[in-house]
């Protein structure tokens, strides 16, 4: 992707091995998403940074394939020897991550599963004769039989995915291709070729997240769209909200990559902004909030609507139907001392929430010793996800039963997350949200309307960690 351009002994391996259990069971409660990575690695370091992160993650989904594309930055070339240089790095440090949560793909089979795309930029690597490693497998993993979805991540350009689409089309029956399409899930980080317009006008059926358009000469678009949230808005004054230290270099050298092991060090120096392809699957980690078939709920990578955005100059052409793209939050920064409202913090707001999160895991990718690294909290609901309660009826949410396998301290957050669900009550305020119990009289309706709630759990280990419930109040009629 370019932008702007146990091993434990005792009562300790009884801990471990409670928690291990608990996280198998929470993996368990929604099945581990099938992820598919298309990256044009090395035309600068962002690509390589994220897909250290995205390592660190393995364990939260079924990684089917990691491809080396090209982009608009990277027209007739592929780095697939960088993906195997991390994931080198990643077979170093497979046994230590598993300590401290189970589910880690095997460094052989990561090995087996990094493909090339052709080296030919957008449609010009699509049609006749146009096939390549990586175009072929995405075709075997698409055709399984399994009927979870299969999240596709562009971090460059999607030809790979449009060869792909093109010679199903002209191999499978309708009905085939049909099927395969319901189980298609695309983020792309912006358009980085041609093929991306392409593929959402041709084949309208498809779940398609992305801030559309292109960048060129360093001018435009990629400023606007919702990835750059990750770690963009760095502090000007007014303009801008969260708190870039903790995205910027020197954080990162401390806490990633200088004395963090051999993975860490893969995680390269900045030049633009960090991680920007990042957010194509934070939104995929099993943190309690994340929900991927619903992009407007909102989560660690952004939040999204369904709609057909206006034509912009920097938009190869016209959208034809809707597609998941950029919605606003309105969040308070304590940087500025004022509320903010933009796309780019439906990511932001997570921040610090997301970077302790990855420091963490990288400490533990140097350490085989459970109790050398923090863990994050379990965050149970004394109440159901879902509750439907009547105008004027007092609602009752509570954290009791969250619980730290460090045995730290635990605070708590309770966030009303106006900008989803259907109920306009931007005045509406929680008393007391700091409480692991929280009770409001629900709003007065005229009709049934949906209100979300968060529970933030966070623990007082170092870096502090966070995790989360989310409950859905349907408040009816009287």
């Amino acid at each position: 992707m370019s932008l702007i351009r146990l091993l434990l002994s005792g009562s300790k391996l009884l801990i471990t091995t409670a928690f291990l259990s608990f996280f198998s069971i929470a993996l368990g409660q929604s099945e581990k998403p099938r992820v598919f990575v298309l990256t044009d690695i090395e035309n600068e370091p962002d690509d390589a940074q994220s897909l250290v992160r995205f390592l660190t993650y393995s364990n939260h989904w079924d990684v089917e394939g990691i491809v080396a594309t090209t982009s608009c930055w990277q027209r007739d070339q592929t780095a697939e020897w960088r993906i195997h240089e991390i994931v080198d790095a990643y077979g170093k440090v497979r046994d230590n991550l598993e300590v401290h949560e189970q589910g880690y793909p095997s460094y052989d089979y990561l090995k087996s599963i990094i493909k090339v795309g052709i080296p030919k930029f957008g449609m010009l690597g699509v049609g006749e004769g146009q096939d390549s490693e990586g175009s072929d497998w995405l075709i075997q993993c698409l055709q399984k039989d399994d009927p979870r979805p299969l999240y596709i991540q562009a971090w460059g350009g999607a030809n790979v995915l449009a060869q792909a689409l093109w010679k199903m089309e002209r191999t499978l029956s309708r009905s085939e291709l049909d099927d395969i399409i319901t189980r298609i899930r695309v983020y792309t980080i912006s358009d980085q070729d041609d093929t991306g317009p392409w593929i959402r006008n041709h084949f309208p059926g498809i779940f398609y997240v992305v801030s559309p358009g292109y960048q060129e000469n360093g001018g435009g678009q990629y400023h606007y769209a919702t990835w750059s949230g990750i770690s963009g808005d760095k502090f000007h004054g007014r303009f801008s909200g969260p708190d870039f230290t903790i995205v910027d270099n020197p954080w990162l050298d401390e806490h990633i990559r200088q004395n963090h092991g051999p993975l860490g060090a893969e995680h390269p120096h900045t030049e633009y902004l960090m991680e920007g392809d990042t957010p194509s699957f934070l939104g995929l980690v099993n943190n309690g909030m994340n929900d991927p078939e619903h992009p407007n709920y909102g989560g660690w990578g952004g939040r999204y609507e369904l709609y057909i955005p206006q034509f912009k100059k920097y938009m190869y052409e016209p959208e034809t139907r809707p597609i998941w793209t950029n919605a606003q939050d309105e969040v308070w920064s304590e940087i500025t001392n004022r509320h903010h409202t933009s796309n780019h913090a439906t990511i932001w707001r997570w921040r610090e929430a997301y970077q302790h999160d990855f420091a963490a895991r990288i400490d533990w990718s140097n350490t085989s010793t459970y109790e050398d690294a923090n863990h994050p909290p379990m965050v149970k609901l004394s109440n159901p996800n879902e509750i439907s309660v009547k105008s004027g009826e007092q609602v009752n949410l509570s954290g009791v039963g969250s619980t730290d396998p460090d045995g730290h301290q635990l605070t708590y957050q309770w966030i009303f997350y106006k900008e989803v669900g259907t109920l306009n009550a931007s005045d509406f305020k929680l008393d007391n949200p700091d409480s692991e119990t929280v009770f409001f009289n629900a709003p007065s309706v005229a009709k049934s309307e949906t209100m979300h709630f968060i529970l933030a759990v966070t623990d007082d280990g170092v870096p502090s960690l966070t995790r989360y419930q989310r409950v859905i109040v349907n408040v009816l009629p009287e």
